[in-house]
């Protein structure tokens, strides 16, 4: 797949992973969550849909599965810990509130994901060498 048609299919992918992740942060939110504990739980919604959809639609990976899926998730795991670190910054020093902090971290862990996965997580396999 060319990287043109590759990045196009890791926008749609990630638009709807976007989708799934904003929309159980805002419900959690609703249902009184810290916004901590709501971008966690919205992290593993996000993530589950994200492997699914790079490895089938994106990046066409024939990697083995449980191997695949926990570097994905182990890189994940990293910009986790960076978009708590920075929401908490936004929203308890700062005092943004929590969806314009999402939206602004959201510009940062679209950008490392695409570049973890890219490089470290869906090389394909050689097909001549296995």
């Amino acid at each position: 797949m060319n990287l043109k048609k590759e990045f196009g299919a890791y926008l749609i992918s990630g638009g709807i992973t976007t989708g799934v992740n904003y929309i159980l942060y805002m419900g959690l939110l609703f249902f009184g969550f810290s916004y901590l504990a709501a971008n966690c739980a919205a992290w593993v919604g996000a993530v589950l849909t994200a492997y699914v959809l790079n490895r089938r639609f994106v990046f066409h990976s024939r990697k083995k599965l449980v191997q695949e899926f926990i570097s994905f998730t182990a890189l994940r795991f990293v910009t986790l810990l960076i978009e708590n670190l920075l929401l908490w910054l936004f929203i308890s020093r700062l005092h943004i509130l929590p969806l314009p902090s999402k939206l602004l971290v959201s510009i940062v862990t679209v950008v490392g994901n695409y570049i973890f996965c890219k490089y470290n997580i869906f090389e394909k396999e050689d097909i001549c060498h296995g």
